[in-house]
């Protein structure tokens, strides 16, 4: 019967006796009737335990999953009967799997390495050609264009790098053109020096009055060539981070006159107009007062040189943070394409007016890295034949909390 059951659940049953010995076999050769199973499965059926464990057949070559359950009547233990299913379907199923695993993760890996490639490939050749570029821009050939066709990092960097050679173009420009105009600016002066000293020397001078007017335009010239020096000097400092700064409370109120005062000759020179609006209980801002003097005559002689008519003004105002100082002018003004680089070393607007109102192209350049040094804000604002207008800003001191 028990065999008929294991054709109908195509399964396989074994049946032993309270001995282990093989009473009934459905077709495990390797159990046939008569042979003794494991004495230890015995042992554990006569206790009442359920066996589960894995079934080797040699002589069919095949695994089977083994569960066997005792058999007991009126509370004795007859035997033990055992139902094995094979497993070999499910190991090869199990191989399968593990094959297309291996071979998926093999495609995988080679597919990954081929979008790898594709992608490096991709990153590579603009870097490749950015290198290139940036070589020849190191060896002066400014003229050099990335091609931007991008609009993601790689794109970004190709425009800076375009950017970074055209202010390289536009400082190498201006250096050449800077050291063009010290040449003209210091040319000038010598001439000056060597042609009046010359004549005082030979006594080429008909009057006392002559006389004096050499040694004033040696004089002037000489003046001249030092603020040019110094100029250049201060600059130098600045850049290297070594100029001195003496940094206290300061009223801005009497700084501007002072800078008012030694400015207001060269103005009344040209017939204008210098004007101070003061306000009353203004706060104090924590700077050098000699640096802020020196930004604001800046300024001011920079607007007088500028101005053939009308006038200069120069007001204060403030706020909850921060003191402002506006220079105004009513010269001849800046084209609105230069107003970016105004206060970039060596610029120098209209170059040819330029020379003609004299300036090295240093003097705005000062101005902002002492502003800058000051923890202030200078923007400029400017309309062709109407005028400039400059604006700095600085923090208002508070004390112990600055």
């Amino acid at each position: 019967m028990f065999e008929l059951l294991a054709d109908m659940i195509d399964q396989e049953i074994v049946i032993v006796d309270e001995q282990g010995i093989v009473v009934a076999n459905s077709g495990i050769r390797s159990l046939s009737k008569g042979e003794r199973i494991d004495a230890n499965d015995i042992s554990l059926l006569r206790r009442n335990s359920v066996i589960e464990k894995e079934y080797y057949d040699e002589i069919l070559d095949k695994r089977f999953l083994s569960v066997g359950r005792p058999i007991f009547a009126q509370n004795r233990f007859i035997g033990g009967i055992f139902v094995l299913a094979s497993i070999d379907e499910i190991h090869q199923s199990i191989h399968l799997i593990r094959n297309l695993i291996v071979w998926a993760g093999i495609g995988a890996i080679l597919l990954a390495l081929g979008f790898t490639f594709i992608v490096s490939r991709k990153l590579a050749n603009p870097l490749l050609e950015m290198e290139r570029a940036t070589r020849k821009m190191a060896e002066g050939d400014l003229n050099t264009k990335v091609l931007v066709e991008t609009k993601d990092e790689i794109g970004s960097l190709a425009k800076a790098i375009n950017d970074l050679a055209v202010e390289l173009y536009r400082y190498r420009s201006n250096q050449r053109e800077f050291f063009a105009n010290i040449s003209h600016e210091l040319r000038t002066p010598l001439t000056y020096l060597e042609g009046y000293a010359r004549a005082l020397k030979n006594q080429q001078y008909q009057t006392e009055d002559e006389k004096e007017m050499y040694i004033q335009i040696i004089e002037q010239e000489a003046n001249r060539m030092s603020k040019l020096v110094n100029d250049l000097f201060e600059l130098a400092k600045m850049e290297e981070g070594k100029l001195p700064l003496h940094l206290e409370e300061i009223d801005l109120i009497e700084v501007i006159e002072n800078a008012v005062l030694k400015t207001k000759v060269k103005a009344k020179e040209k017939g204008l107009q210098l004007y101070f609006h003061k306000i009353y209980q203004l706060p104090s801002i924590y700077a050098d007062g000699l640096r802020m003097e020196q930004i604001v005559i800046n300024l001011i002689e920079n607007a007088i040189r500028y101005t053939e008519k009308g006038f200069i003004k120069i007001e204060l105002s403030y706020d909850q943070d921060k003191v402002k100082i506006l220079i105004e002018d009513t010269g001849i003004g800046i084209p609105k394409e230069d107003l970016p680089f105004l206060f970039e070393r060596f610029y120098r607007v209209e170059k040819s007016r330029s020379r003609e109102f004299g300036g090295t192209g240093l003097g705005l350049a000062i101005v902002k890295q002492l502003v800058k040094l000051q923890n202030g804000t200078i923007h400029v604002s400017s309309e062709v034949g109407r005028g400039t207008s400059f604006e700095l800003t600085f923090p208002i001191y508070k004390g112990d909390a600055q």
